[in-house]
Order: C-alpha cells, then sequence, then structure tokens
C-alpha cells in the first residue's frame, strides 16, 4: 500500500475546497489552503466554527464529505491515519499513563515497526531535544503539565513527520508557562523545519506563533493572511471582532473620490480616509480603530469629537480610558501609562497619526 513521503525535508500541505457534514449541518464549508513548507499557519476562531474537524480530517480521523488533502502535490486521502506520517499532539496530551516517559515516546515508533537500537536512539534524542533526558523513567502522573506536554510533543516528533498539528496545546497550561511552550514549540518547529498546522481559539497565541492565520466562522475561512495584515487590514467585521480590540464608529460615506472616502461620524467628526473596494458612494458605514490608535485632546479640531472621560485602567504597561461619544458609543482609548499626562482634562478623541482605521459598509 502507499505511503505518505517520509523524507526529513519540509513539505507543502494543500486542503482543496475540503467539505464536512455531519447530518445536515455543514462543519467545514469549502475551505481551501496552501501552506508552504516549514510554516506555521494557526487555525484560530470561536467554538464550533471547524477549525477541529479540519485538523482532523488532515490526520485521517474524520473524513470528509468532498475535496483534497495533498501532500507535496501527492493526495493522501486514502491513507489510513497510521500511514499518513503525520503527527498529532492533543490538547490532553493523551499519554498512557501506565507507560514510563520512554516508553510513551517509544509508542508510535513501535507502532511503526521500528526495533531495539533505532528506538533508543530517537528516544534519547527527542527526550534530550525537549530537554526531557532525565525523566525517562517517570509516570505522566510524576510530570507537571508544562513536561507532560513536551512528552506528548516529543512523541509526535519521534516518527519524524511530515507534518505536525497541533490541537490546541497550550491550553491546559497557565500564562507563564504557555508563553514558555509557545517560544520552545517554535523553536523547535523552526529548528527541524516542520510544517504546522496550530489549531487554538486564542488570538494571542495565533499572532505570536503563526507565520498566517486562518480566521474561521461557521466553517468558511473569512481571512487567511499574515497575524499583521489581519490585525491591521481585517476584511469583514467578523476578522476585525475577533482579532485584538476595535472601536466601532457609526458614520456616513459624504464622497468618495480619488481613492479616499469623506465620512461624516456620528459622533461628530469628518474625516477623510482611504476608502476600501466595494465601499458604496453613499450609505451608512462603521469606522473601525483599535484603541491605541486613538488620541485624547484638550483642544478641539476639525477631525476630533468630543468625549465624556470615564474610567481609566492600568493595564501593565498601558492606561485604558472609556469615554462616551456624543451619539452615546462607548469607546476605549489606549495610551502608554507612564507617557501619559496627569491632571490635564482631555476632552476630544481622534485618530493618531499612524492609525490605520478600517472602513465597512454597515447594513441597515
Amino acid at each position: 500500500m502507499q505511503t505518505a513521503p517520509r523524507d526529513k525535508a519540509a513539505r507543502t500541505l494543500d486542503i482543496e475546497d475540503v467539505t464536512v457534514r455531519y447530518g445536515a449541518a455543514l462543519a467545514v464549508d469549502g475551505v481551501s489552503l496552501s501552506i508552504e513548507p516549514g510554516e506555521v499557519v494557526a487555525l484560530l476562531g470561536p467554538s464550533g466554527c471547524g477549525k477541529t474537524t479540519l485538523l482532523r480530517v488532515v490526520a485521517g480521523f474524520v473524513r470528509q464529505a468532498s475535496g483534497r488533502v495533498r501532500v507535496d502535490g501527492a493526495p493522501i486521502d486514502h491513507l489510513p491515519a497510521n500511514q499518513r506520517n503525520i503527527g498529532i499532539v492533543f490538547q490532553n496530551y493523551a499519554l498512557f499513563p501506565h507507560m514510563t516517559v520512554a516508553e510513551n515516546v517509544a509508542y508510535g515508533l513501535r507502532a511503526r515497526g521500528a526495533r531495539g537500537p533505532e528506538i533508543a536512539a530517537k528516544v534519547n534524542r527527542f527526550l534530550e531535544t525537549v530537554q526531557l533526558g532525565g525523566f525517562r523513567d517517570r509516570l505522566p502522573r510524576q510530570l507537571s503539565g508544562g513536561q507532560q506536554q513536551r512528552v506528548a510533543l516529543a512523541r509526535a516528533l519521534a516518527v519524524e513527520p511530515s507534518i505536525l498539528l497541533l490541537d490546541e496545546p497550550f491550553a491546559a497550561l497557565d500564562r507563564n508557562l504557555r508563553l514558555d511552550m509557545q517560544i520552545e514549540v517554535k523553536r523547535l518547529q523552526r529548528t527541524l523545519g516542520l510544517t504546522t498546522i496550530l489549531v487554538t481559539h486564542d488570538q494571542d497565541e495565533a499572532m505570536s506563533v503563526a507565520d498566517r492565520i486562518a480566521v474561521m466562522n461557521r466553517g468558511k475561512v473569512e481571512q487567511f493572511d499574515s497575524p499583521v495584515a489581519i490585525y491591521d487590514s481585517p476584511r469583514t467585521l467578523f476578522v476585525n471582532g475577533f482579532i485584538g480590540s476595535s472601536n466601532l464608529l457609526a458614520g456616513k460615506v459624504a464622497a468618495i473620490d480619488g481613492g479616499m472616502a469623506t465620512v461624516a461620524l456620528d459622533a461628530g467628526a469628518v474625516l477623510r480616509l482611504p476608502a476600501p473596494s466595494g465601499l458604496p458612494e453613499s450609505g451608512g458605514v462603521l469606522l473601525s480603530v483599535r484603541p491605541e490608535q486613538l488620541i485624547l485632546s484638550a483642544i478641539p479640531g476639525p477631525e476630533l469629537w468630543r468625549v465624556e472621560p470615564g474610567l481609566s485602567l492600568p493595564l501593565g504597561g498601558q492606561l485604558v480610558h472609556e469615554a462616551r461619544t456624543a451619539d452615546g458609543t462607548t469607546i476605549k482609548i489606549a495610551e502608554p501609562r507612564l507617557a501619559a499626562p496627569k491632571g490635564l482634562p482631555r476632552v476630544y478623541c481622534g485618530l493618531s497619526p499612524d492609525a490605520r482605521p478600517s472602513l465597512f459598509p454597515r447594513s441597515t
């Protein structure tokens, strides 16, 4: 029987128009993604959006209704999961509780027909790779959550997979350990040159670990782009609201000229902004701007609008202000905490010079 490629070169992974149905419900709706060799792609979205189902299609645990999955151009849909040469790390790690660390790492190798010296060499190599060489004889219950995760990662890496799949592997870890493990996994992935898919609902995790992010909603991919492009230039209101924090200000388009839109905000300012493709030349719009892209001022101006200041909260290195606009919209403004002036009444708000706001048509 044909098996998936097994050499160490990084692989391309193409997901072509994949659809998965559970009865009448569409779990994955015609998703296509092309993942480059050695790239980390995050599948990001809320619970029930189809990201884990798509991961399981690639792994061979779920059969799609239509579409193809290819590794280096060769289809792998006909192969059972154990012949796809794909490593997977589950959210709960799925370690065998009665096996030692070394036995857990060796399990996949034995299942693939490896024998004595080869198994021992690879177990030693990958336990050292994840810095657990001294823990080989311990049972999973004798390890911390982070150590268990590293055992699961070593087990996935030991079979030298063509593709690495990570199914919310950091969800059970506390915040500090989660960051440490994200860095460690990224380091290992770069060192080994593995093409990797990470499933997560944590936007910070996706932004920090992934080379590109596929934002999913109701079984579809709404945007597949770099973390910076998704944050700065969201293509839909869903992506805009799911990634980061944003303020939505209602307004109307007065004119579009030379690629620039004149927008009258309900909050009271008139702004000239780049007009996205397809923006109607008149009608309601929503202006989306990140809290750190707004500024407060004590002096009025033509592109500023009046606000009523509310609470101010110190959040790490930032000071986040809550304010209310003249039309009753509550917005948030963030500025560096140590640079924020004290005792100055600032009742006007506007866009910072480097702001990159987004405009979306407003449904009536």
